[in-house]
């Protein structure tokens, strides 16, 4: 049996990780939205883990409704009170909660990580909450990131797809890349229509964070990062999939 966790706790910034970064906020927010969008359906969406509201912000007012599901009380108290009634907040692990309907679109970003049992998730999300013709958005930092690979011939981290300390500490409990994301989807009986990546990506967050205060990184280029990141997914700082109920 596992311990109890504490997400609050979980999502707290450490003194040497931060939970986001501004990297993950002003460029793979947008961007991940950006990859998203040609694949939204019109009706009701469902966010599980909005979090403090940053990507829920993006997704208000693209939906006929958006409802958020979010374990941690303090994060869902931020989340609320930036966005007041621009969407429902349910406070609630994601294995216990109920919710009283189907979603034509489902967010699951840079969260199934973070679960004990994804497979588990992946599964309720096609049996309960997506409805039919629905789509399953799931984003996932990627093991294969050039960052991380970086890392690894660094001798920072011991394999691409290793958990660290730091990501341990908020909440980690395990590093997707493409197959193995497709490989849990599929294992839950989703179908996968879409699967691709989201920015290329050689330089750790803080790494980003720092030069994004500068002008050496213009606009251009983080475009470039973007398009790249479409022709090479498997190097990307995340991957994603876009997937429907098997019916």
């Amino acid at each position: 049996m596992t311990d109890p966790r504490d997400y609050d706790d979980e999502g707290r910034d450490r003194p040497e990780h931060r939970y986001a970064y501004g990297f993950d906020f002003d460029v793979m927010h947008p961007m991940m939205l950006r990859s998203f969008e040609p694949f939204f359906r019109p009706g009701a969406a469902l966010e599980l883990g909005c979090y403090r509201g940053d990507f829920t912000r993006r997704l208000a007012g693209r939906f006929e409704s958006l409802t958020c599901v979010e374990a941690s009380g303090e994060a869902l108290a931020e989340a609320r009170a930036r966005l007041g009634d621009a969407a429902v907040f349910v406070h609630g692990r994601f294995e216990d909660v109920v919710l009283p309907r189907r979603y034509d679109d489902v967010f699951l970003t840079h969260v199934l990580e973070h679960l004990d049992d994804p497979v588990g998730l992946l599964r309720r999300i096609g049996d309960e909450w997506l409805a039919p013709g629905g789509r399953l958005f799931v984003a996932c930092p990627n093991a294969n990131a050039p960052s991380r690979q970086v890392a690894v011939k660094m001798g920072l981290i011991t394999h691409n797809a290793a958990v660290t300390e730091a990501e341990a500490l908020h909440g980690h409990r395990r590093t997707y890349s493409l197959d193995t994301l497709e490989r849990d989807a599929r294992a839950a009986g989703l179908d996968v229509r879409v699967r691709s990546g989201v920015f290329f990506k050689a330089l750790a967050n803080f790494q980003w964070d720092r030069l994004l205060k500068t002008d050496i990184v213009s606009d251009a280029f983080l475009e470039g990062c973007f398009q790249l990141g479409q022709q090479y997914p498997d190097l990307c700082a995340s991957v994603f999939l876009v997937c429907e109920r098997r019916d």
